[in-house]
């Protein structure tokens, strides 16, 4: 029905997964767990919305940080959050997971009177649920009366208003009462209550999916086709069964003889590492076919190729795939059996799935380390006066901001060496953010914390950008461009292992007069590498330069954030020669800039010239003068920041 709002509303659980990073390793033994958006119904959302769906989430979720970050993260997946309710009076649910082994995963559920389970038929009306084209419920949610009063209120809308149903029976014993706390990993203990709950819903669907256990606690029988039988004797509804690497089969009509009879379609064989969150992807997978009406031998497809992603990945919700990731794969899956280690396929998984996305970014470069020493008074170097330097230039991008009405657009490059303060106030604030790495002014590049860049970036929020200067010539002796491609690659690799965004700022050494083209064979050069980054910062490249580093970056990743420009200390005059150069270019989406903007005003600052509040004010004047010729050479003042799914 795709003259609705959405095409399909998910009820149900949502939840923070907390996941045991060591691998092989008992839950009693983990020492590090990741934090991810979680609970069947959400991951569900969050998959389907990543294939194109138009998706919306309807639960409840802790009025707390937990709960804020599940809602947080499904806007971010672009999923519709206006019917995640916060309940003021309950936590949003837990769950602890490790990997042990190919067939042990253990798992504790932390969900004693969670939000997701009071939701209630006051959290919604019939024009809510009519606004889809299907509600997709997970069987969870009918284990107690309360919740279950609620599903049958939502499903009582959907049938008046012609929204279709679908059930994924989401068996978990655990959370139907029949199975211990320290049981949340088994998927199977047979009950006849639960069985005869799930069969007093079963006619109401459209669509139901369920692995052979759940098939079989739905019908009261281990016999697979006698459990298929006997659901068909209750319902109409095509029946899905998935079974692992075997594939799945769908039964639209009648059971037949066999299984196998059914249409079959097989399973893309890859090596497991994690089964948790397999189903979920698979639905999603499934449900874009479904809702475009595909075959069902497509839908199969979609649904098989999801779920083998996600088992050979660490993680639920973020391990799903975009659209663009899952049509790559299903192009060239028999030849990828390890599509944790493809590189294309991380690649692709990295830079299409939903994450924030800028228009115009207008950024205030003041990470610098070596120059704000060399303000300092000869002989001395004041780190606490440098640090409440940068507290300042800090405050004059907030009143830059309040004045020029930029919020959304506003950036910082800041140190964590005497910036620490200013990352600590700005950090959660929707600031682009972004954070040196790399030794000043080092050729071959070192890094300031050492060799052991993943420990380092594990300290830092996610949300802070990664950003190295690197001086790179394409000609360079093979001695240092080894070392430079090296650093490189343990800077890239470091960037993917801790989840943070890498900006890459690229300086071609002068060799005499400047050579036409060395910025773009060194950017070349850096993707044959291997080397992704999602934003490049460049010195204004000519405007004849601007089609050539189009071309490249369409040809190696049309996915990356873009191009913002330094400074370098230049004269504004020259500043803006470079904007005006950069007019019509698709990936240039603005500037960070410093010294140009304070390092006048700064110097006299330190000298006792001038104070704090006129300071500020002159950073700030200047900062939004630039910004006023940025917009005068740049049409588009008014685009906002959007979330881009990986269509």
């Amino acid at each position: 029905m795709s003259d609705r709002k959405f095409d399909v509303i998910c009820l149900g659980r949502a939840a923070v997964d907390l996941y045991g990073e060591q691998i092989g390793s008992r839950l009693e033994d983990m020492r590090s767990l990741a934090k991810y958006l979680g609970g069947s119904s959400a991951n569900m959302a969050v998959g389907m919305a990543r294939q194109g769906l138009r998706t919306a989430m309807l639960t409840r979720v802790g009025d707390e940080h937990m709960g804020r970050f599940v809602r947080e993260e499904l806007a971010r997946n672009g999923v519709d959050v206006s019917h995640v309710h916060s309940d003021p009076a309950r936590l949003t649910g837990l769950v602890l997971l490790g990997i042990k082994g190919r067939d042990d995963f253990p798992l504790i559920f932390y969900r004693e009177n969670c939000a997701d389970m009071a939701l209630t038929a006051d959290d919604f009306d019939a024009a809510f649920i009519g606004s889809a084209g299907a509600l997709a419920i997970t069987g969870t949610h009918f284990s107690t009366e309360s919740t279950a009063a609620a599903c049958r209120a939502a499903i009582a809308h959907a049938r008046e208003c012609g929204t279709q149903l679908v059930l994924d029976i989401d068996y978990r014993p655990v959370l139907w009462g029949v199975a211990g706390h320290g049981q949340g990993a088994d998927r199977f203990v047979s009950s006849a209550a639960v069985t005869a709950h799930l069969q007093r819903i079963i006619p109401d669907f459209d669509l139901i999916v369920g692995t052979e256990e759940e098939i079989h606690i739905a019908a009261g029988c281990t016999d697979t086709l006698q459990a298929l039988r006997s659901l068909r004797q209750l319902t109409a509804a095509v029946l899905v069964l998935k079974r692992g690497p075997l594939g799945c089969v769908v039964f639209p009509g009648a059971i037949p003889e066999s299984v196998e009879q059914g249409i079959s379609v097989p399973g893309v064989q890859v090596d497991v590492l994690n089964v948790l969150g397999a189903g979920d992807a698979f639905i999603s997978g499934f449900m874009r076919g479904w809702v475009k009406r595909e075959s069902w031998e497509q839908c199969c497809r979609y649904a098989n190729a999801c779920g083998a992603l996600v088992v050979s990945r660490h993680g639920c919700a973020p391990a799903i795939p975009s659209r663009v990731e899952l049509d790559d794969y299903l192009a060239r899956s028999a030849a990828v059996p390890r599509p944790d280690l493809d590189p294309r396929l991380n690649q692709l998984h990295h830079s299409t799935v939903p994450r924030r996305r800028w228009g115009h970014i207008f950024a205030l470069a003041f990470d610098h380390r070596v120059q704000f020493e060399q303000m300092s008074a000869p002989g001395t170097v004041d780190e606490t006066r440098i640090a409440e330097l940068k507290l300042l230039i800090a405050a004059a991008m907030r009143l830059a901001t309040e004045r020029g009405q930029l919020q959304g657009h506003v950036g910082i490059l800041v140190d964590g060496r005497f910036g620490q303060q200013v990352l600590n106030e700005c950090t959660g604030q929707g600031l682009w953010i972004g954070r040196p790495v790399e030794l000043p002014q080092s050729r071959p590049l070192q890094f300031e914390a050492g060799n052991n860049l993943s420990a380092e970036l594990r300290k830092w929020p996610t949300e802070h950008i990664v950003k190295c200067l690197v001086y790179y010539h394409p000609d360079d002796d093979e001695n240092m461009r080894s070392q430079q491609d090296q650093r490189l690659l343990d800077l890239f690799h470091a960037c993917r292992d801790s989840g943070h965004e890498l900006l890459l700022e690229v300086i071609a050494p002068q060799r005499g007069d400047p050579e036409a083209g060395v910025l773009v064979r060194a950017m070349r050069m850096i993707y044959q590498l291997g080397i992704y980054p999602d934003w490049w910062k460049l010195p204004p490249p000519e405007r004849e330069e601007w089609p050539a580093i189009e071309a490249l970056i369409d040809e190696y990743d049309p996915w990356c954030h873009g191009v913002v420009l330094l400074g370098l200390n230049r004269p504004t005059r020259e500043l803006v020669a470079g904007f005006r150069a950069a007019v019509g270019s698709r990936y240039c989406r603005g500037f960070a800039i410093g010294r140009s903007l304070f390092v006048d005003s700064a110097e006299r600052w330190l000298e006792g010239v001038i104070g704090d509040e006129e300071l500020v004010e002159l950073v700030a004047g200047n900062f939004l003068a630039m910004v006023g010729e940025w917009r005068n050479h740049h049409c588009e003042t008014d685009e906002k920041m959007t979330i881009q799914g990986g269509a």
